[in-house]
């Protein structure tokens, strides 16, 4: 009786939250687990390796697929030599400057975020600019241009990658304000992320 009971206030609240998650516009992953008693839980920052993802952050998921439409028909190895160049003029890892390029647009150099970032390093109109970048759809205008800001980052970070890598996803200002990697999820995870495809790189 009791799991009865349990299980019917397990679905109205899981039918209260696809309520309030169809009002409300997804910021975050949601994940659940049910557990021995059938009682649903919700979270956006799962602690447990039970928690399974439940709906997906909409906004995340455009994001991503407007990186990666193309990426499929794209050949990273095409970059190769680019990416050396640029990576012996700066002196700038390579698998560094690959990570990010894998991370910001997925080897797309037609991506375009919806916060105006474009091309394989996901260069903001502005920085573009300062940067002297003419095009930034062009591979090797872009990548020139980011791999610069990188190295500018990595002087201005003493050659911390993560902050660097944090500076380049949040902002200069932002990882000078907090003293280090900012309290973002979206710039940690950028981070880890980066960080992990860089070695992923550099052991192949």
């Amino acid at each position: 009786m009791r799991l009865l009971k349990s299980y019917i206030i397990a679905q109205i609240i899981c039918q209260i939250c696809l309520l309030t998650l169809t009002i409300v516009s997804v910021q975050a992953d949601i994940y659940r687990y049910e557990d021995e008693e059938g009682i649903v839980h919700f979270t956006d920052a799962p602690t447990d390796k039970r928690f399974k993802i439940f709906m997906r952050d909409l906004k995340k998921d455009k994001l991503l697929r407007t990186k990666l439409q193309f990426a499929s028909s794209v050949n990273s190895a095409e970059y190769e030599n680019l990416i050396s160049t640029c990576a012996t003029k700066y002196g700038v890892n390579p698998s560094l400057i690959k990570a990010v390029i894998h991370a910001e647009s997925g080897y797309n150099p037609n991506a375009v975020s919806r916060k105006g970032a474009s091309g394989l390093m996901q260069l903001m109109p502005g920085t573009a600019r300062s940067l002297k970048v003419s095009n930034s759809f062009d591979p090797k205008d872009n990548v020139e241009g980011g791999v610069k800001y990188l190295r500018f980052l990595l002087d201005t970070f003493r050659g911390d990658v993560s902050l660097a890598v944090a500076a380049y996803n949040a902002g200069l200002n932002k990882v000078a304000k907090y003293g280090g990697i900012p309290p973002y999820n979206e710039t940690r995870s950028y981070v880890d992320r980066v960080l992990s495809y860089m070695q992923s790189y550099q052991a192949n």
